[in-house]
């Protein structure tokens, strides 16, 4: 599992780290950064995944939306800290309780995209004494060549012999391309294992008006959810149903009257296009109302695409949500996140998800203050920080005074944090 993320000199944020626990809660007012830690995911994502880097920041037609983000946020030109020119993105994924690996990634956007360094660390943890074992390093072979040359990677033999040295390209991960050369067996294992990881991550954000006409059978969710009908019709008929019940169950609950049967069927003469369809039930009618993606709303769309992702994404997946409730009303904001937390621990899937609505930070309860991280940019010098909310120091006293969704809206989470520390700040920011 990922455990934590940190960006460095990464758009607006100067040195910051996400930790990730199996249910995480960003919040912070516009501007603050979230998105832009959205997108340093994003790209770390293609990165290991051995996207070209360019491709990666500024997009590249023919990216398959299943295997790869498209672009980011403001391309290259505002992918490092201003007025610098690289970055680095850094996780820490765990493989067992003693074990954990840390990669690195620094990449240069000045005169072209490449990478600078890259290294993958295995950690043993142990009472008296961390043991590290270096699985890989990287470094460009001459930084003051404007044109790109080649990266040196080193890999090790579980630290026994010479390193091994060879040429790599530069214009996408090392981690990526030594997937194709013959290492040894624990070099080998530590990076597929690192990558497996990576892959598992899924940006989802579910937009309706897509989601709403005839869809081609599909394999895998994209990331916008257009393709729900597609993909679950195209199940083997077992999971379907299974699938399609499930739905059915926490869907009901949603609307004010009752959705007594969520599923999909193929359409066509080919029978290979499928469309999305729900039957409602209202009061004492006797027969329930028969409706297609086309007259659902955005919000049950939205629902739907949630939890179309967390009942058929990998179990061991992070699945990151930006605006998580956008299109719902407040009113159903314990809906949504019971559901997460009861389907996410049930498949072990982990989340991340952004909001701004103060009913779902007001559900979340006392109990999710650990991990519930506010971001937010630094008084002094403008650049995006993250604070876990129980770091803050003057958390209790502003908690006598009313909820946290409360707090949120009248601003008093954030002008804590502006306050210099000592003066109720944070306490202890990891």
């Amino acid at each position: 599992m990922i455990k934590e993320i940190r960006f460095i000199k990464w758009k607006s944020f100067r040195d910051a780290k996400v930790y990730i626990d199996p249910l995480n809660v960003l919040i912070g007012t516009n501007a603050s950064g979230k998105s832009n830690l959205i997108d340093g995911i994003a790209f770390l994502k293609n990165a290991v995944n051995g996207i070209n880097l360019q491709a990666s920041l500024d997009g590249q037609s023919g990216m398959s939306l299943e295997g790869a983000t498209g672009a980011i946020r403001g391309g290259t030109e505002y992918a490092a800290l201003m007025p610098g020119d690289q970055f680095t993105l850094e996780t820490v994924i765990q493989e067992d309780e003693k074990t954990d690996y840390n990669y690195t990634l620094t990449v240069k956007t000045k005169p072209q995209v490449e990478v600078i360094t890259e290294s993958l660390i295995k950690i043993i943890h142990n009472k008296s004494k961390d043991r590290e074992t270096n699985m890989f390093t990287a470094s460009r072979s001459d930084d003051n060549d404007e044109n790109p040359s080649p990266i040196i990677a080193a890999h090790i033999n579980n630290g026994k012999g010479k390193p091994v040295r060879k040429d790599v390209k530069n214009v996408v991960s090392v981690i990526s391309q030594l997937k194709n050369y013959e290492v040894t067996k624990g070099v080998s294992h530590a990076i597929k294992y690192v990558s497996d990881k990576m892959e598992e991550i899924f940006i989802l954000d579910p937009v309706p008006s897509l989601m709403r006409d005839y869809k081609p059978f599909s394999a895998h969710l994209l990331k916008n959810a257009s393709n729900l009908a597609g993909m679950i019709a195209a199940l083997p008929e077992d999971k379907k149903q299974s699938i399609e019940s499930q739905l059915t169950m926490y869907l009901s609950k949603l609307p004010e009257g009752e959705i007594t049967r969520v599923w999909t069927a193929p359409i066509g003469l080919f029978q290979k296009d499928a469309m999305l369809y729900c039957e409602e039930k209202w009061g004492s009618a006797e027969n329930p109302t028969l409706i297609d993606a086309r007259g659902m709303s955005d919000g049950t769309l939205r629902f739907l695409g949630i939890l179309t992702a967390l009942l058929t994404r990998p179990s061991g997946s992070l699945i990151i949500i930006e605006e998580v409730d956008n299109g719902l009303h407040p009113s159903r904001a314990t809906l949504l996140l019971k559901t997460m937390q009861e389907i996410g621990a049930k498949r072990g899937i982990d989340l991340l998800v952004t909001t701004h609505n103060p009913a779902l930070m007001d559900e979340l309860g006392s109990e999710m203050i650990p991990f519930i991280q506010v971001v937010h940019r630094d008084a002094a010098d403008g650049a995006s920080k993250i604070t876990l909310l129980e770091d803050i120091k003057m958390l209790p006293k502003l908690l006598a005074h009313g909820s946290v969704g409360e707090l949120s809206t009248k601003g008093e989470i954030e002008k804590s944090l502006a306050q210099r520390k000592g003066e109720g700040g944070v306490s202890n920011e990891k």
